[in-house]
């Protein structure tokens, strides 16, 4: 009986010490560096002081809500592009993978393999499954994180990125 409440105590302050080093809104988001389907190489700090950036974390390429959001991405992308923001989906599935359904799906944005899972694990988006949770972080030109949607829906991902970077006050782009 000693043995089971023990495990219990153990279970439930190991869960109090993850919940409290979760990342929350003004918090400074992980720096990075990912390979992208675009064959380049991404970090967080590359667009300090810059411009915002998106990281649209998604479970596995291929799979239906996965395919719905990469399309929204793709497809309604022009409502981003005219903010000061970079965006990207992440997943952990290898860099090949990810740039084939990136293609099949003509996304024309990046999408950041991260399959060692350390970045995700800096961004407490791994799931009990094995797999990243569906979590989209929205982060400010100072690396600071402005809101994270737990809930994103993929068929209006584009559109609901959109809104709420406008709504954190993301500028548009200057024309040049």
């Amino acid at each position: 009986m000693k043995s089971a409440i023990k495990t219990v105590l153990l279970s439930l302050l190991a869960a109090t010490s993850i919940s409290a080093s979760a990342l929350g809104v003004g918090d400074q988001a992980p720096d990075f560096i990912l390979q992208g389907t675009d064959g380049k190489s991404y970090s967080l700090s590359q667009f300090k002081d810059k411009e915002a950036v998106v990281i649209a974390w998604f479970p596995k390429a291929y799979t239906s809500g996965c395919t719905i959001e990469c399309k929204s991405l793709a497809q309604n992308g022009n409502l981003l592009k005219d903010l000061e923001v970079t965006y990207f989906m992440a997943s952990f599935d290898p860099i090949e993978e990810n740039t084939a359904f990136a293609s099949e799906f003509e996304a024309d944005f990046p999408l950041l393999s991260d399959p060692s899972k350390e970045v995700a694990s800096a961004y407490d988006v791994l799931a009990i499954y094995g797999l990243p949770k569906r979590h989209t972080f929205y982060i400010g030109k100072d690396g600071k994180i402005l809101f994270i949607d737990t809930a994103v829906k993929p068929a209006t991902s584009a559109e609901d990125m959109a809104a709420k970077l406008k709504e954190l006050g993301i500028p548009s782009r200057q024309a040049s």
